[in-house]
């Protein structure tokens, strides 16, 4: 009887580690942009790129839609990966609509053209009144109760692996070389973000292209291996490289594309030969790709010919390493267990 007291207190310390609150992931659908809001164990948030300006305030509604469905009053960091059109929005829009207590980005604008200059302009006149954060890799996004490291950020990337990683990656000597374009300077200074829950990891490189995930995975692969992998830039095959998309060991690949804005069928057949990718989930159906460049219906938010209702996909992640997935269109729901 003496150890009843011991007993009740490992029951109970394991019931409350069972029931701690989870870190949920939205990939919301911003028709091929980007737009990923995350929702800590601690309630705090952080928005990740916010879709297409326009459309009448779409992509902002989308959003504030998302975030009211999660529980949110406010935003806590708005990271606006780099300064594209598809990613960086209409950021004073959004903040009429919902409260941002942070803004995140690069640094200064350093490309010009298709209307970059006056996009730059706006967002700077806000930023100049609001708490405003610039990073560089190897910083913490301060984000309570799941770590937020800046991997990639202003064209730079993590200089030394990350405990336990720095392996050599062999498929540096594999694969081939696609030099980048100078016009996607922009894409290349994208942040990215490894967010770590416990076991449980997941990395997304933003608008990350092929080239420069060589710089980042070769020779030595500095990250280690992921559970999820949000796949760079929606997919299109000059961002979904083999030295980074099979490097990860990724279980799972979450992919936000457009009907016919990425998920080429190149960057599908890369991810589905990554050793350990078990699926590949996708906020639209490709129409550059055909059924067998596709996942299976249930693991797509918008499947085409069916009304585009704007369905998003959600992640569930554990700090035991285990994750679910859900589309919001069905109701559908796998259930990936710890590793």
């Amino acid at each position: 009887m003496r150890f009843a007291p011991y007993s009740f207190l490992f029951l109970a310390g394991t019931a409350a580690l069972a029931a701690a609150p989870p870190l949920n992931v939205y990939d919301i659908d911003v028709e091929g942009g980007k737009s990923v809001l995350v929702v800590a164990p601690s309630g705090e948030s952080l928005l990740y790129d916010l879709g297409w300006p326009g459309y009448e305030g779409r992509d902002s509604d989308r959003i504030v839609k998302a975030a009211k469905a999660a529980g949110l009053k406010q935003i806590d960091y708005l990271v606006v990966s780099h300064y594209d059109l598809d990613h960086m929005g209409d950021v004073p829009m959004l903040v009429s609509k919902f409260p941002v207590k942070h803004l995140v980005d690069h640094g200064p604008l350093e490309t010009s053209g298709k209307g970059a200059d006056e996009r730059y302009q706006k967002y700077a006149a806000l930023f100049s009144r609001m708490d405003h954060i610039t990073v560089k890799p190897g910083d913490r996004i301060p984000l309570r109760g799941v770590e937020v490291l800046v991997v990639t950020a202003g064209g730079k990337w993590i200089e030394k692996p990350l405990p336990g990683a720095g392996k050599p990656n062999p498929l540096c000597a594999t694969t081939a070389v696609k030099p980048n374009r100078p016009e996607d300077m922009e894409d290349n200074s994208s942040i990215g973000l490894l967010f770590t829950l416990g076991k449980f990891r997941m990395l997304d490189l933003a608008d990350f292209e092929w080239d420069y995930d060589a710089k980042l995975m070769c020779p030595n692969n500095p990250i280690g291996s992921v559970d999820v992998y949000q796949v760079s830039i929606h997919g299109q095959d000059k961002g979904v490289s083999p030295v980074l998309a099979q490097a990860l060991g990724a279980r799972v690949a979450l992919m936000g594309n457009g009907p016919r804005k990425g998920g080429a069928p190149e960057s599908f057949e890369t991810l589905r030969k990554a050793p350990g990718m078990q699926d590949i989930w996708q906020v639209h159906q490709s129409l550059l790709g055909d059924v067998q460049h596709n996942p299976p219906a249930d693991f797509v938010a918008n499947p085409d010919g069916v009304a585009d209702a704007a369905h998003w996909l959600q992640l569930t992640a554990h700090e035991d390493g285990s994750f679910t997935v859900t589309n919001s269109r069905n109701g559908f729901q796998k259930a990936y267990g710890k590793r």
